[in-house]
């Protein structure tokens, strides 16, 4: 409850690195704040070209299948492997002023959050270009499958800003991690791909029953499974409980580390 308060004290500095993060982003880019749309964009029509034209996965509209699971993976990924670089980015600050440190991966997770949240846009350009009737029941359920992958995100950015602390290397295994949990999530296939014998073991990996959730709300109008977003909320707060547990542990020595 101490840090609860300390967060809410200091709520205006997440804010403003949160707006600092957003502004800076694509700051001296041609297209500037577009990127933000526009690379989701190119990475589907690149997997979809490979999926569909290549090896394909014989699934109707299989770009939409696959867009409502690869933005929110951004996301995740993104968190899972630049979280990393959190406290390195701001060590004099760490070094130099006393804050909650908590402050900096809850702004980093918070930035790439707004930043899936106008990718939300395109999803739903694309979902309405496609011809796909939105069940407004079911898109009412977005808001707990994104509040259970945010706090699934700031966990594992707990964790890893932490742990490179000490373990510097751990930014090129998260790289390398992050790419290889893409394959292990059903983002580019269905669960029913999966043998029967290894669908269990599927669901250990916390992003599956997210995934699966946001692409039964979205390409399948549908309200999502209840025993999905309960699997998907406790490995959730089992992630973000350990992310705290270490991070608590491990920042009253960050400043001597950097």
């Amino acid at each position: 409850m101490h840090v609860v308060k300390e967060l809410w004290d200091y709520r205006e500095m997440t804010a403003n690195l949160v707006k600092r993060d957003l502004k800076s982003r694509y700051q001296g880019s041609v297209l500037g704040f577009f990127w933000m749309f526009l690379n989701p964009l190119l990475q589907l029509a690149v997997y979809t070209v490979v999926f569909s034209t290549i090896m394909k996965m014989g699934i109707e509209r299989f770009y939409l299948f696959m867009f409502v699971a690869f933005v929110p993976w951004l996301f995740f990924s993104t968190c899972l492997s630049s979280g990393t670089t959190v406290i390195f980015a701001q060590q004099d600050m760490v070094k130099k002023i006393y804050f909650p440190r908590e402050v900096l991966p809850l702004a980093f997770t918070a930035s790439q959050f707004v930043n899936m949240l106008l990718s939300f846009l395109v999803i739903f350009a694309v979902v309405a270009a496609s011809g796909v009737k939105m069940n407004p029941v079911a898109l009412l359920w977005l808001v707990p499958v994104m509040l259970i992958e945010f706090v699934l995100a700031l966990g594992t950015t707990l964790l890893v800003s932490a742990l490179s602390v000490y373990f510097r290397d751990l930014e090129h295994i998260m790289g390398i991690l992050s790419m290889a949990w893409m394959y292990l999530t059903p983002v580019i296939y269905p669960v029913e791909m999966v043998p029967e014998k290894y669908v269990r073991l599927l669901y250990v990996n916390p992003m599956t029953s997210i995934t699966v959730a946001y692409r039964q709300i979205l390409y399948y109008a549908d309200v999502p499974d209840a025993a999905t977003l309960l699997h998907a909320a406790a490995c959730a707060g089992a992630v973000f409980l350990l992310g705290f547990a270490v991070f608590h542990r491990l920042k009253r020595s960050f400043a001597e580390e950097l």
